[in-house]
């Protein structure tokens, strides 16, 4: 089969597969909008997104939305409208970048972390948002009011605690297998824990879907780089948010999610120079003074240099 042109395939991968516009919008606040200051014009995002089939109004309608969500703050001036990520959303946005941009393969002590809510310590509520916040993270219930995860980031955890209110009110403990009771191994739990048969497909079928564009030009044009690397994000970001990110020492081998992000990192550092050059365009046509990318940028994927 013939090597589609950058056009051909961002035409094809937007019919057969379009974004839903809200989470479009989202995928470019992560990835192109937090590295330039982390605000932009409305102006700016209908000019990003009207190339990827995003009319004006899905435009405004998203934007709003995350407002009220919470994800992002308004202001005027005139009759332009600036939006900026909202500072109490910006650890959120920060996890979702260290799960997009870092590579797999948490370090594991042997070690599991369960958080425990006892019958009558919280109310159900704040249980079904503990349960909401931490399954985001990977972790799994066991069991009414326990839940467990091998390998979480910490200060993640504290965070999610703290946000939901749940500071003082729940046990978080480490633990590992009690040798010489006759007990299962604890890596079992993996399989009692996660079905991870979803997050297999979906990175196989990510795989599949990318692979093509490995071996593209790289001199492409800065319309069309833009489109592939928000597209590519925006793919990959829809797998990961089903992945626990479990150790690899946990994982199924060969894990897939390992070549899924060496393919996106491969491809991003194909069209990142030319997407900044379209992104700067459109965001200092609405404000001279925006910002090039920030040292973390720089650093995505190992470093993009």
């Amino acid at each position: 089969m013939a090597q589609p042109s950058s056009a051909e395939w961002i035409d094809r991968f937007l019919t057969n597969d379009p974004p839903r516009h809200k989470s479009l919008v989202m995928t470019v606040c992560g990835d192109a909008i937090a590295p330039h200051g982390g605000a932009f014009w409305l102006g700016s995002m209908i000019d990003l997104l009207g190339p990827l089939g995003v009319s004006e109004r899905l435009v405004r309608t998203s934007v709003f939305r995350l407002v009220q969500e919470g994800w992002l703050t308004a202001s005027r001036e005139g009759r332009r409208s600036r939006y900026a990520l909202e500072p109490k959303a910006l650890p959120r946005f920060e996890r979702a970048n260290r799960r997009i941009y870092s590579p797999p393969g948490l370090d594991w002590d042997g070690r599991w972390t369960f958080v425990l809510a006892s019958n009558g310590s919280i109310d159900g509520d704040l249980r079904a948002l503990l349960r909401k916040e931490l399954a985001w993270e990977g972790f799994a219930m066991l069991a009414t009011g326990v839940m467990t995860h091998p390998a979480p980031d910490r200060d993640t955890l504290r965070e999610i605690l703290a946000r939901a209110g749940a500071d003082g009110k729940v046990f978080v403990c480490d633990a590992a297998g009690l040798p010489g009771v006759g007990a299962r191994p604890l890596p079992e739990l993996v399989g009692d824990a996660w079905d991870l048969s979803g997050v297999v497909a979906g990175y196989r079928g990510f795989i599949e879907t990318f692979t093509q564009l490995a071996d593209m030009d790289p001199d492409i044009a800065p319309q069309d780089a833009f489109a592939i690397r928000t597209l590519l994000i925006h793919a990959y970001r829809r797998v990961q948010l089903h992945d626990p990110m479990l150790p690899l020492g946990l994982l199924p081998d060969p894990w897939p999610g390992s070549d899924a992000y060496e393919l996106a990192g491969r491809i991003y550092r194909h069209t990142y120079a030319r997407a900044e050059e379209h992104i700067m365009a459109m965001l200092r046509k609405e404000d001279a003074s925006t910002p090039e990318a920030d040292q973390d940028f720089h650093e995505r994927f190992g470093g993009l240099a």
